[in-house]
């Protein structure tokens, strides 16, 4: 019997590959291409080829109902803003043959936004070689640093963009944007009561932490290892998907993403602490609210644990909350102010 049929995931992916292939005519110089799927979570993501230069380029089909056509917009418009005024190494959009960057496959009746971009050469940073690691977090404490300094430099010229916001509520309210952590996999009574002594902690160190304009503004938001292509000593910074305005140090949360219980993040947090001051002022009491965020990020990737289906939610599956307990217990007795 073929499973594969039955497979929800596999059926997603297969109607996905069908409006990539639509979107794909969208742009008249891809006549000759091809195109294979990178990743899926949030969007699907293909690599394709133009099989009559070589050149090759990202293509990212929106989940519909996640964006507004606004919102996509609004962020490629950072980019280009970032590209413009910045040396960091950002991946563009490319306009389609009716001049736009957002081209809209309709399909079931429902509408998917897909946009192209370009091609940036690089792998991955790799959470198994710690050494390595290290060093590359202090270079993205730099890149990191720079981004937070280009979106304070653009705070007007970019205020009237239409992004997320990314804060306690949208993270671990009554209606996350990634879900409840509550309905995460293998959620016990007993875990269940740990983590909401922690959430219940988290708002309020956030509450008196503030929003001050220093601190909260348009930010990545999503700056884990699979979002990041190293190049020699250079850190590219791609997949802005889920940019918006939130806490700045929620960026480097982020970056340790699936990570956050390892041993070696205590030397991630001072590297890239290092590296985040070579830029921009990081005073202590923001360093010492880091743990803070990183909490929040870890309770909020077990609800999208919970409310996902791809390979890696597949993998992480309830351990990832069995491994979230003792991080959740030792920040409980986390009192730096």
């Amino acid at each position: 019997m073929d499973h594969s049929a039955t497979d929800p995931l596999q059926n997603s992916l297969n109607k996905f590959l069908i409006i990539a292939n639509q979107a794909v005519n969208e742009y008249p110089f891809l006549t000759n291409s091809t195109i294979k799927l990178l990743n899926y979570s949030e969007n699907a993501t293909y690599l394709v080829k133009d099989n009559s230069t070589s050149e090759k380029y990202i293509l990212r089909v929106g989940r519909p109902g996640y964006h507004s056509k606004t919102e996509v917009q609004s962020e490629l418009e950072w980019l280009i803003s970032i590209d413009q005024d910045s040396s960091i190494n950002v991946s563009l959009p490319i306009a389609g043959g009716n001049v736009e960057y957002v081209q809209e496959v309709v399909h079931e009746n429902k509408t998917y936004y897909c946009t192209l971009f370009s091609f940036l050469e690089g792998s991955a940073p790799d959470e198994e070689n710690e050494g390595e690691l290290i060093k590359e977090f202090e270079t993205l404490g730099e890149v990191t640093a720079q981004l937070h300094e280009h979106s304070i430099r653009n705070r007007k010229n970019l205020a009237h963009i239409t992004r997320l916001t990314w804060d306690y509520e949208s993270i671990l309210g009554h209606s996350p944007k990634w879900g409840r952590w509550e309905n995460g996999l293998g959620i016990t009574p007993e875990k269940k009561e740990l983590f909401q002594q922690v959430s219940k902690k988290i708002k309020k160190r956030l509450e008196a932490f503030g929003k001050a304009p220093d601190r909260y503004g348009l930010i990545h938001s999503d700056l884990r290892l699979a979002n990041l292509l190293v190049e020699g000593n250079r850190i590219k910074v791609i997949d802005f998907d889920d940019c918006g305005f939130g806490w700045y140090l929620y960026d480097f949360a982020t970056s340790v993403s699936f990570i956050e219980h390892k041993p070696y993040v205590p030397h991630l947090i001072s590297a890239w602490i290092t590296g985040y001051r070579k830029v921009r002022h990081l005073t202590e009491d923001e360093v010492n609210e880091i743990p803070t965020f990183i909490m929040m990020r870890r309770l909020q990737l077990i609800a999208w644990v919970g409310s996902r289906d791809n390979e890696t939610t597949r993998e992480l599956g309830s351990h990832f909350s069995e491994e979230t307990v003792e991080i959740a217990k030792k920040y409980l007795t986390y009192t730096k102010i």
